[in-house]
């Protein structure tokens, strides 16, 4: 039996995980296994030493504590799955300590700067209709990339103003400001029709060809509109979710309700835009005040 191609199943069927974190696992599996097989010990044989020298041999090639930190948890990930799957009797990554990871507070946007950055798509042609549809509909919602070239027509509702996601088995409904309402509306009617060749085709967003919208295509649109506004804070595809959260919270959003737009199944997750707020908070202070 392949334990490999089990805990790929685990992770598809039972965790129900996104395919970027499924290869991010695999990935990380892969190669503890290929150090194992170098040592010549099978994978349902490794005791709590052998994951401790792995970690230990990561940690001398000089990877990041991030990386170490997420490697040892995919290891776990894959050794539960193999307890529940009755091949393997424990884990022996279960208590291996891994170096503490600072956890990086996530790089937003300003107010100004979000206005910049969605005014830059030109609603003279087709392709600048589409891309305001789709930034200004990530900055609306907060959903993940994954999420967004993953909807199709029907969840999104122009007329009630929200929109549908699905991810990990759940469905959220997500609230839609009017201009993003209004490029949706756009894109849809005048863009769209011109774009696809299939009338059965649902996905929302196509590239320029018909086909759906990559992430990598996205990605490099992301950095074509950065550059075009001269803005200088790194922006990624999920700058834009972490923008609407702490811009959410900074204007009296309650936490809970953040987690629910955002999809975090551990409120832990969200409280990370607390700590952000509460620093821009204190630098505003420790500029402005005159005895700060």
């Amino acid at each position: 039996m392949d334990l490999l191609l089990v805990y790929e199943q685990y992770l598809k069927t039972e965790k129900k995980a996104s395919a970027n974190t499924i290869s991010s696992y695999m990935r990380d599996v892969q190669q503890f296994a290929a150090g194992m097989a170098k040592l010549r010990i099978p994978l349902t044989e490794v005791i709590h030493a052998d994951v401790e020298r792995y970690c230990d041999s990561l940690v001398n090639m000089g990877k990041s504590a991030a990386t170490v930190t997420r490697a040892m948890a995919s290891i776990k990930s894959f050794y539960t799955c193999l307890q529940k799957t009755g091949y393997a009797g424990g884990n022996p990554a279960r208590s291996v300590a891994t170096a503490k990871v600072e956890r990086k507070l996530p790089q937003i946007l300003s107010g100004k700067e979000v206005e910049l950055f969605l005014a830059q798509p030109s609603s003279a042609d087709i392709k600048g209709v589409r891309d305001r549809a789709m930034l200004e509909l990530l900055y609306a919602t907060g959903i993940r990339v994954s999420e967004l070239i993953s909807l199709e027509l029907d969840d999104v509702n122009l007329d009630g103003g929200f929109l549908r996601c699905s991810a990990k088995g759940k469905e959220r409904v997500i609230p839609l400001y009017p201009a993003a309402v209004q490029a949706l509306r756009n894109y849809i009617r005048k863009v769209r029709p011109q774009l696809i060749e299939d009338n059965n085709q649902r996905v929302l967003f196509v590239n320029m060809t018909g086909e759906p919208m990559s992430r990598q295509g996205f990605w490099k649109l992301v950095k074509y509109y950065q550059e075009k506004a001269g803005i200088t804070t790194e922006i990624t595809p999920h700058t834009l979710r972490h923008s609407f959260a702490a811009h959410l919270l900074e204007n009296g959003a309650d936490l809970h309700s953040i987690q629910e737009m955002l999809g975090h199944a551990d409120i832990s997750s969200t409280q990370i835009y607390s700590q952000l707020v509460n620093q821009k908070i204190k630098n505003v202070y420790n500029r402005a005040h005159p005895r700060a």
